[in-house]
């Protein structure tokens, strides 16, 4: 027996954790308050956001608006569409058919779809799962967008895509590829001999209690359906209509974070898989040279500040989503918005770091290095795939940017070590043999550029215009069946909008030419001979693609 001296100091210490422990819960949530609501004022669209700690929510609140027109605001229980996270569950039934011996995961998918034209290659059921198949993602088809508002059966999708040339060899490499989710899900359907609806909702939402998920619709109502927003320059407006037949079993499911929370619980208690199939999907895969990719089966293996972590995000009309579970910690993270905007996967990630302890450095956490310090690591570094990153020096701040893309500050955390504000991606700087290194971490995975002669690009230089001019510039042009670039202005400034797109400025390098600075690409305008505009040119990543005005 326990003298009551023992029992007094147990008692003493399981008060202290249980105090500690509430201290952090109460700090965290502080902390993820703060944040959200900066991200996610009252009176724009919001978010839905979900901390569980084994298997058991920390954290759960919504911020912002579920409906803008009727000021409804959000609250836990509103349902959103949840894109590709659609993907993880598509996975999952093919894992549950091969558990029961109905497929096997090496299956040429010619066994299920006799008359697919593979073109004589040799494509599994696999290379549809990890994104390695080849196949064009009807989603990169410049008519997709064409497509937007028809209801079509999925024979009818699958012919969209299924005779166009294939991107690459089947296994040869990973690129990111809806085409390959609806056959999956066509496959489902004839072994099932069900619809793939019917399929999910039976033997997943039903078997879990998923009583707010089911397969989506714009046709039928959807108890507490969050209204889905997409952002102009200064404003929102309705996200376009998607007929939610065609993301299909890539992305047509419909969720809150609540039952999320149930669908990740079973996925660690092998509810609806056995633990064996379930690390097939969570680590990765190989392409065919042995190169070891991170997509695994509907799932991305990536690490998160030292913590390995299971996720996947999703994005379609009017929604953004993203879950990140971490193994080790036991802890799920959820967010789900109602507006394809802002970067959900980024306040995802950035909760998730301070929900295991290890959050990002932030511009508060900087130290003061002298112009001399600051100037040593200036330079262009090469990585592997020819990769250029250039990192300059402009008023006692230092730059890094990505050739192609903007320019982003990076501040001291050491004198070798710098980080961008709120992210996981980092460098850390080296010097060896009078040559400079850059060890350039995003995501956990780190790369080495080596120090080059290459100079940066020179910045282009942006001209004034006066309003009247750039009026002339206003109306909507035709890239390709759907895809319409916008252009319009406001005051002394002009943007353009591509369907389905945010809207970026651009900006004027001479009369009838333009740049954008988000991304390394050029807008040139051409006149008639009457004076008025009547096409565009839009010059990005080698490919001049003309459009005509239509409006």
């Amino acid at each position: 027996m326990k003298s009551s001296k023992s029992i007094t100091i147990l008692s003493f210490l399981l008060v202290t954790l249980f105090f500690v422990s509430s201290v952090n819960a109460q700090n965290l949530e502080q902390k993820v308050d703060a944040y959200l609501k900066t991200n996610y004022p009252s009176d724009g669209p919001g978010v839905s956001f979900l901390i569980a700690k084994d298997g058991k929510p920390i954290y759960q609140k919504a911020f912002g608006m579920a409906n803008l027109e009727l000021k409804v605001p959000l609250n836990n229980n509103n349902v959103f569409e949840i894109g590709s996270i659609t993907k993880q569950f598509t996975a999952v039934a093919i894992l549950m058919l091969e558990e029961q011996g109905k497929l096997k995961i090496e299956d040429e998918i010619t066994k299920y779809i006799p008359d697919y034209p593979t073109n004589g290659k040799i494509i599994t059921i696999h290379h549809l799962l990890n994104h390695t198949s080849g196949i064009k993602s009807y989603t990169d088809m410049p008519g997709f967008l064409g497509l937007a508002r028809t209801d079509m059966s999925p024979k009818e999708l699958i012919e969209v895509f299924k005779n166009e040339p294939m991107d690459f060899e089947p296994g040869e490499k990973f690129q990111y590829n809806n085409s390959g989710y609806i056959l999956l899900g066509h496959i489902i359907e004839i072994i099932s001999e069900q619809s793939y609806a019917d399929f999910i909702e039976k033997n997943i939402f039903k078997e879990l209690g998923m009583t707010s998920s089911s397969y989506g619709s714009m046709k039928k109502l959807v108890l507490n359906r969050a209204s889905g927003y997409s952002e102009n320059e200064n404003d929102y407006a309705n996200a376009d209509y998607l007929s939610l037949t065609l993301p299909y079993a890539a992305g047509s499911i419909m969720s809150t974070t609540t039952d999320l929370l149930l669908w990740q619980n079973s996925l660690n208690n092998n509810k609806l898989i056995k633990n064996e199939s379930y690390e097939k999907a969570i680590h990765g895969s190989t392409l065919n040279n042995g190169e070891h990719i991170s997509y695994g089966y509907g799932l991305i293996e990536s690490n998160i500040n030292g913590s390995p972590s299971i996720q996947h995000g999703g994005g379609i009309f009017g929604y953004t989503t993203m879950g990140i579970y971490f193994p080790e910690e036991k802890i799920f993270v959820s967010g789900l918005t109602n507006c394809n905007c802002k970067n959900i996967t980024g306040v995802t990630t950035t909760i998730a770091a301070m929900a295991i302890g290890k959050p990002f450095p932030d511009k508060k956490d900087a130290i003061k290095l002298s112009k001399e310090e600051l100037n040593k690591w200036v330079g262009t570094y090469e990585f592997d795939g020819n990769v250029l990153r250039f990192v300059t020096l402009e008023n006692d701040q230092l730059y890094s940017q990505r050739q192609g893309s903007s320019k982003l500050e990076i501040f001291a955390l050491t004198k070798t070590n710098f980080a961008f504000d709120g992210s996981m991606t980092a460098y850390k700087f080296s010097e060896k043999n009078g040559k400079k290194y850059a060890a350039f971490t995003n995501e956990g995975k780190t790369s080495i550029g080596i120090e080059s002669d290459k100079l940066p690009p020179a910045e282009k230089k942006s001209i004034t215009l006066m309003p009247e001019v750039l009026a002339l510039y206003i109306g909507k042009y035709e890239l390709g069946p759907g895809a319409i670039m916008e252009i319009t202005t406001t005051e002394n400034q002009i943007f353009a909008q591509l369907t389905g797109q945010p809207q970026f400025e651009i900006f004027a390098e001479k009369e009838h030419s333009f740049f954008l600075k988000v991304v390394e690409a050029q807008i040139n305008f051409e006149k008639g001979q009457d004076g008025k505009i009547t096409s565009l040119t839009l010059l990005q990543n080698g490919r001049e693609i003309p459009a005509k005005k239509i409006e």
